[in-house]
């Protein structure tokens, strides 16, 4: 048996939809919570899967978690162990990989299993690795088991090929605790670095320079437990913006940061779009105007996201003309375009960059959410399409959107989950 989400389209939305604090963020939080020496406090915690799996990996190492709300969770590392991460839990989750520099920078040595997620085309960590070796460490893999160790951690120069996300946030957790300083060159801008720096800082750690593209952190010799309140997630933000954009009457999405959003917000004026920005919300009106197509590029942040570029897919199947997407993160990111083809799209892939044609009107039909944000894109194709959508595969999307199903009912979609 397997869950399936089914939506029927055609239902206007209207109404207001609170955004959740962010997955990106989160999934490197809790395992930057275990370089603490007594208990970290994290408020604004997403209920979604990744966060479960995150749970359990804490506690294979011996960390208490305790869930004091849905939101709300504790994590002392105060009678951890560290031990060799190779469970099965560790190949569901992309982001168990920043186990390595918490676990490094803690004890001198990491040894765990390859990590998993969504698959996007190639996603090396090599740039983690690179880090890792330049503070000090060896690396050694063992028929897929990543053996990382160090006598010590010495400050030093790293200079990123490509502005990583994860390996800005792996290499600043494993250099918190070397000796003098180490300063991250050409390191990734995201807002999620800025909210991991937060929480290190606030337990003790000396790091400066987050949201620039050089990082410098001066080693420490010990990190205390801490209070802190999680971003909201920019992406789960984009989401329900373009979400609206395509099937709402009047929305309002709250509890986002504007400036996080600029680059989709300015595509959508492009589009033609009727919305209002406030200090933390946006409204989005039903457009009498006919959509415009246009061409979007994917860069780092503070360019336009990779992974918005799939929600918007569905939303530029109804624009008048055509539209190109280029993907210069991961190019072969268009599995969904595929999809989308079977409800009735006209999208020609010709990697990096897709073509949509339109407008085009889309009809009901079994659909796979081959990853989580295809899967975002198949939810609003389903709202806006004739008949009825059945999409497999939302584990994926359950990994990424907290209770997506209660806030679109909320909303006035007609939208359900049923065993096949």
């Amino acid at each position: 048996m397997e869950e399936v989400i089914k939506i029927e389209g055609g239902k206007k939305l209207s109404g207001t939809v609170r955004i959740s604090g962010s997955k990106n963020a989160t999934v490197a939080l809790i395992p930057a919570a275990i370089l603490s020496s007594g208990p970290v406090t994290i408020v604004g915690v997403p209920s979604i899967s990744d966060v479960q799996s995150l749970a359990i990996l804490l506690k294979d190492l011996g960390v208490d978690v305790v869930f004091k709300a849905h939101d709300h969770l504790i994590i002392d590392p105060t009678h951890m162990h560290n031990k060799p991460m190779v469970s099965e839990t560790v190949g569901k989750l992309r982001a168990s990989y920043y186990f390595m520099g918490a676990l490094l920078g803690k004890y001198k040595k990491a040894e765990m299993k390859m990590p998993g997620g969504c698959y996007l085309g190639p996603r090396p960590i090599d740039q983690h690795l690179k880090g890792f070796e330049a503070l000090g460490a060896t690396v050694e893999n063992h028929h897929g088991i990543m053996r990382i160790e160090a006598k010590e951690l010495i400050g030093t120069k790293i200079f990123l090929d490509i502005s990583s996300v994860g390996a800005t946030i792996n290499i600043m957790m494993a250099a918190v605790y070397a000796k003098g300083r180490t300063t991250i060159e050409n390191a990734a801008k995201e807002p999620e670095i800025i909210d991991v720096a937060t929480l290190l800082n606030r337990m003790g750690a000396k790091i400066r320079g987050m949201g620039t593209n050089v990082i410098t952190i001066d080693g420490v010799e010990e990190l205390g437990g801490c209070f802190h309140e999680i971003i909201p997630d920019r992406i789960e933000a984009a989401t329900y913006i373009v979400l609206a954009a395509a099937a709402a009457k009047e929305m309002t999405i709250e509890n986002i940061i504007p400036t996080h959003l600029e680059a989709l917000l300015s595509k959508l004026k492009e589009i033609g779009i009727d919305m209002d920005v406030n200090v933390d919300s946006v409204t989005i009106r039903e457009s009498a105007n006919t959509l415009q197509p246009v061409d979007v590029k994917t860069l780092p942040y503070p360019g336009f996201a990779t992974d918005i570029q799939q929600p918007l897919t569905a939303l530029l199947t109804q624009a008048n003309g055509q539209s190109v997407i280029t993907e210069t993160i991961y190019p072969e990111r268009f599995k969904h375009c595929h999809e989308l083809n079977k409800m009735g799209a006209d999208i020609d892939v010709r990697n990096p960059s897709s073509f949509i044609n339109g407008p085009t009107p889309l009809y009901g039909a079994l659909v796979e959410a081959t990853d989580l944000r295809c899967g975002a894109c198949l939810v609003i194709a389903g709202l806006i399409a004739q008949g009825t959508t059945e999409i497999h595969s939302v584990y994926h999307i359950d990994r990424g959107y907290e209770n997506l199903d209660g806030k679109l009912k909320a909303l006035g979609a007609n939208i359900w989950r049923e065993e096949v």
